[in-house]
């Protein structure tokens, strides 16, 4: 009799298994923005890569759902504006060009303040996002700004110098406009008469084609994306370097709010991201120089000699960066010195030792 009964529960256990509703995955809304057009390589990829990863790690577990709403090419922000975007709630999750905001997220601008050392992304993004995680400070600066640091990301393998009419030397730069974005326009003090002009990259093109820039400085694959050759049809190639200039953050109110599940993911896939992206950039760097040539573009190679009497000429920028910071109870000196040990420790050889030109100060 008690086997029976015990048959019995069994089957009706089972049967209520089979009938009960399965518990639905609740939905999380993000939305996702960025002032730059959705053929960015780093949007793109956002969309392509970031936002399937996400979906795909939630769905092992099957408890939450993201409900993504992009919003890019400055429906919401333009370029400049999502770092103040995000702090407003204007989006839940952002791409932050970190260039522009030297005031606000100083530490962001170490890898700007050290050219001629690594023209590697993959690189330079692992130890950016590397010193991110050692030191607490680079990610307070986003904390200021109502945000979450996730990761950073690099989307150039180096800048390069692309000019209106032929350049075959930093003479042919002399006492001329050179378009940059933020810290980069620092390294045209070496050159003797030469101007910055701050502008974004989709501003590139018409302030070279009005005539407003005789140069700019970016990087092959984003002169090939918005079709640079068309106004810039000459490239000095001076393997300036890589420089960190993207971050994903999430605005603190909206993060504060999540399951702890999908914050570890969005954590975790955003430092596969950042390896995804910066391996791409380096993927596509001689693809890009190959197809720049074939829009028209010529490419002459900076002279050694040269290129090293350019760099020497810049000021100390890593030091006075170093300074600044140590001034305001941060850690320069000791994340400059971080920084340059990982690059060295992955075999690179700097130009210029910007650590121990720092130490000197």
């Amino acid at each position: 009799m008690l086997k029976t009964w015990t048959r019995r529960a069994a089957l009706a256990a089972a049967a209520a298994l089979i009938t009960a509703p399965v518990m639905a995955a609740e939905t999380i809304k993000a939305v996702v923005i960025d002032g730059y057009p959705a053929r960015a390589l780093w949007v793109k990829e956002f969309t392509n890569f970031f936002i399937p990863e996400v979906d795909k790690r939630l769905a092992e577990n099957g408890n939450y759902v993201m409900d993504w709403q992009e919003s890019y090419g400055g429906s919401i922000v333009k370029p400049k504006g999502v770092l103040e975007g995000m702090k407003l709630g204007l989006g839940d999750i952002g791409i932050v060009t970190t260039i522009f905001h030297s005031s606000k997220l100083p530490s962001q601008a170490i890898s700007a303040v050290t050219p001629f050392v690594a023209a590697d992304s993959r690189a330079v993004a692992k130890a950016v996002d590397e010193i991110a995680k050692e030191f607490p400070a680079m990610q307070a600066e986003f904390d200021a700004q109502n945000q979450v640091y996730l990761a950073t990301g690099v989307v150039l393998d180096t800048y390069q110098i692309f000019s209106k009419t032929p350049v075959n030397s930093l003479s042919d730069i002399e006492g001329s406009k050179v378009a940059g974005a933020g810290m980069n326009l620092r390294y045209l003090e070496g050159i003797e008469g030469a101007a910055g002009v701050r502008g974004g990259l989709t501003d590139f093109y018409n302030m070279l084609q009005t005539g407003l820039v005789d140069h700019a400085m970016l990087w092959p694959e984003a002169a090939k994306t918005f079709k640079i050759a068309e106004v810039a049809p000459y490239m000095l190639r001076a393997d300036i370097g890589a420089v960190n200039s993207k971050t994903i953050t999430v605005n603190k109110d909206y993060w504060a709010k999540l399951p702890d599940e999908v914050k570890g993911v969005l954590q975790e896939v955003a430092v596969a991201y950042r390896g995804h992206v910066a391996g791409i950039a380096m993927d596509r760097a001689a693809a890009s120089r190959d197809a720049y040539v074939e829009q028209g573009g010529t490419i002459v190679e900076m002279d050694p000699a040269e290129r090293a009497a350019w760099v020497a000429a810049i000021p100390n920028i890593a030091g006075e960066w170093a300074t600044n910071l140590n001034g305001k109870g941060q850690p320069g000196t000791e994340m400059l010195n971080a920084y340059m040990g990982k690059l060295k420790d992955a075999g690179f050889t700097p130009v210029r030792d910007w650590a121990a030109e720092a130490a000197t100060n």
